[in-house]
């Protein structure tokens, strides 16, 4: 039988068995698969399995339905300790992206996607509620923008090994899946028998729990929801299908990415903390409305490879402010309700994911560019969305028209 600690206690232990390491541990193993699965999807699926735009939306789509899905993570917490789920998430994802060159045709590709997305968003899911639940409210942006550059870091060393050793050592996607899955394992046995089991202060409700008071936070979690996906989708397969990047040249992409996340992540997350929430979410959707303009400009006005370029790394850095949406959750949520409303956010936060890669998959194949003013509009959406967030959000003033009013009654 495992240990269990209380948070309280947990400080007593050596710095690298507390809490705090253990969720650095976890945002390390992480992007080590889920980083090398992206980095070489693209031109694995176009030399293994020749896929076109629709293809590639259909895979996004199954691989955003466990997303969807996540809410069942409730019902696994019946059984299973938060921490111990977590685990076994990052277990699946590790295993699954090992095995995902032994599938290089379409069905094999869509099935072993579905595996290796199931772990990476129930392990999403719960890792959120365990950041907010072991952090402080002071404490949550600074360490959060140091989780997500620790992240930037694993995947940049798994991209310079990519980078530095595929063509010398004439690499295959064989072995640089089996590497990848099986450092992501490693880490997990070492979590697992390092760690004893973390017990917060604040018991999680095991229910389905849905507030009126959280209708901001589960909107703008649907748009940003929709407005990754046509990123996550489509702005890395342009690059391989228009601009005609290999391996190498989207993992160099990828690198100059990461290393700015590294830079900046905890910049933006003391940004958080300093200028709070609302004026930070302002910057990012004007930021990212622009950027999308400008990716369908590519497709109307010919602009060339280097603004596509310029334009993926600062997009990416710009989701990096997506964390300012935990914080404002945390400031306003009940203690009791993190767990169950992580596993609806993940819900909702997919409900587009579902439907938009494949149907905007065939838009693609007839108006590229058209994707992305699509994308620009949600952004612009979410902007409007974002100036009904309070500067100082707490529980009873969650929205600037909640201003007096009292929280619901918690079940």
């Amino acid at each position: 039988m495992k240990t269990t600690t209380p948070l309280a206690e947990a400080q007593t232990l050596p710095f690298w068995r507390r809490p705090l390491a253990l969720l650095f541990v976890m945002a390390a193993a992480m992007p080590i698969s889920f980083a090398t699965w992206s980095a070489l999807l693209n031109n694995f699926v176009i030399e293994a399995a020749e896929f076109n735009g629709s293809d590639i939306g259909w895979l996004h789509t199954v691989r955003e339905i466990p997303g969807f899905l996540s809410i069942g993570v409730i019902l696994v917490l019946l059984i299973v300790r938060e921490q111990t789920l977590a685990l076994t998430s990052l277990l699946l994802l590790g295993v699954s992206t090992a095995l995902t060159a032994y599938f290089p045709s379409l069905g094999g590709i869509l099935v072993i996607t579905f595996l290796s997305s199931v772990g990476f968003h129930y392990y999403e899911a719960v890792n959120q509620s365990l950041q907010l639940q072991w952090l402080t409210k002071e404490e949550a942006p600074r360490v959060l923008g140091k989780l997500l550059a620790t992240g930037s870091a694993a995947t940049l060393v798994s991209y310079g090994l990519i980078l530095l050793l595929w063509d010398p050592l004439g690499l295959t996607y064989n072995m640089v899946y089996m590497a990848a899955g099986a450092a992501t394992v490693a880490l997990v046995a070492f979590a697992r028998f390092a760690y004893p089991q973390f017990e917060a202060p604040n018991p999680q409700r095991k229910t389905f729990v849905l507030r009126r008071r959280y209708w901001l936070y589960y909107l703008m979690q649907f748009m940003a929801g929709a407005r990754r996906q046509i990123f996550v989708v489509f702005a890395g397969f342009m690059m391989v299908e228009r601009f005609g990047f290999d391996v190498h040249e989207v993992t160099s992409l990828f690198l100059i990415t990461l290393v700015s996340n590294m830079i900046l992540a905890p910049v933006l997350g003391r940004a958080v903390g300093h200028f709070g929430e609302r004026r930070v979410l302002l910057v990012e959707y004007a930021s990212l409305a622009v950027i999308f303009l400008m990716y369908g400009g590519i497709y109307y006005f010919s602009w060339g490879l280097v603004l596509a370029a310029v334009l993926y790394v600062i997009d990416n850095i710009f989701f990096a402010l997506a964390l300012a949406l935990k914080t404002y959750f945390q400031k306003i949520a009940d203690p009791g309700d993190i767990a169950p409303t992580a596993a609806v956010a993940f819900t909702i936060n997919h409900i587009a994911a579902v439907f938009l890669p494949a149907s905007l998959g065939y838009l693609w194949l007839v108006a590229p560019g058209a994707v992305f003013f699509l994308a620009a509009g949600m952004a612009a959406c979410s902007f409007l969305f974002a100036l009904m967030i309070p500067r100082h959000p707490e529980p009873g003033h969650e929205t600037i028209f909640a201003r007096g009013k009292l929280p619901e009654a918690a079940e």
